[in-house]
């Protein structure tokens, strides 16, 4: 596709922000819905599939149980989004059948897509619908997660997904008109960005993480949940959900919202997994000097590392840092007790700590994904 030819698109996940459906008053934005169901249905006429990655469960439930405002605990979210999850439903339910389009619930945490059947379980219900006809609408499972909710948004969820389905693109709906070089509300002077082809420090610099009163994700976690998406082999995009019209301009190749391209360095299905899915079991702190040969060989040997967290074992996830910087994420070759033996080692002297051998590297080059490659 070039920079504008989005024609030969045919599945398209659609994530749409809490801002946008959310309404502090009468709990849901029935308008916006009512629209998303006209835009998905016009969609389905032309060929093009898509699965609705929806926010709005926590936010409802607290407007049902008047918590507008109010900080909530943990246990306090999970009540919130028990209560507005069939709201939720009930509102898309009502509006797409007015339109005559059938949908379907799909409650998902990442926990799911860590295991390989349910990740397949998923995948294949996804595209049984599709070819029902039945849109998905695809929400976190929000009253039994803890870390999604307290830390998490559902911008990832959305990249996510799209390579579950197999997405061509994936479209993030918000109350903003894209990526900025600047703050707008601040800046007035600040320009949108038209296209990211490639998505450096330099480009998360431009983001900032101001997020809406309802959501939890700013611009910052959208370019994240972006990062997923391209190295997956999946456009990604930004529009301003608000304006009517946004999304069939943005399909028709117009200069809407902000689009971020495709560049080479995709991720395979095994690197795919240790960025986005695995849970992280430790970190490792190393030295400035062990970037070089991180980023060109892809190694990490025990000489460079400075401490280590966490309590992991052989095989488990772990991310490395300098300083404050996130540089990799990996496959551990040794459990953290061994690792707190070789710290500052040579290859050389793994023997003489250890007594045995398993590996001279710490993670070996096929399990290590460097961020940002």
């Amino acid at each position: 596709m070039s920079s504008t030819d989005f024609s030969q698109i045919k599945r398209i996940v659609l994530k749409v922000g809490s801002s946008l459906l959310a309404d502090p008053v009468h709990g849901i934005n029935m308008q916006m819905v009512q629209r998303l169901a006209a835009d998905i249905q016009n969609l389905q006429s032309r060929g093009i599939e898509v699965c609705l990655v929806s926010s709005g469960a926590v936010a409802l439930g607290r407007v049902q149980l008047g918590w507008v405002g109010k900080k909530l605990s943990v246990h306090e979210k999970q009540a919130a989004a028990a209560v507005g999850q069939p709201m939720l439903m009930h509102a898309y339910k009502q509006a797409f059948s007015e339109l005559g389009v059938v949908v379907a619930q799909m409650l998902l945490t990442k926990d799911d897509l860590r295991h390989q059947r349910r990740y397949l379980n998923a995948s294949n219900t996804s595209h049984t619908l599709f070819k029902a006809n039945v849109v998905p609408i695809v929400n976190e499972n929000d009253t039994v997660v803890v870390e999604e909710i307290k830390f998490g948004d559902n911008d990832s969820l959305g990249a996510l997904v799209s390579t579950v389905v197999k997405a061509d693109l994936m479209v993030m709906m918000t109350d903003v008109d894209g990526l900025f070089d600047a703050n707008p509300v601040a800046n007035k002077d600040a320009k949108r960005i038209s296209e990211v082809v490639k998505l450096n420090a330099e480009v998360f610099a431009m983001a900032g993480d101001v997020g809406s009163s309802f959501g939890t994700g700013g611009m910052l976690s959208k370019l994240h949940a972006a990062n997923i998406a391209i190295h997956s082999g999946v456009t990604a995009a930004v529009i301003n959900g608000s304006k009517p019209g946004t999304l069939m301009q943005l399909l028709a190749g117009e200069d809407v919202g902000t689009i971020f391209r495709c560049g080479e360095d995709r991720h395979s299905l095994h690197e795919h997994a240790i960025s986005n899915l695995l849970h992280v079991a430790g970190q490792l702190q190393v030295g400035e000097q062990a970037l070089t040969s991180l980023v060109n060989d892809k190694r990490l040997e025990p000489q460079y590392l400075e401490s280590l967290q966490g309590d992991f074992d052989k095989g488990d996830c772990l991310e490395i840092w300098s300083g404050k910087q996130l540089v990799a994420k990996g496959l551990s070759n040794y459990s953290k007790t061994e690792l707190e033996k070789l710290v500052g080692c040579l290859p050389s002297e793994i023997e003489a700590r250890l007594g045995y051998v398993d590996f001279h590297s710490v993670i070996l080059p096929e399990n290590l994904v460097v961020m940002g490659q």
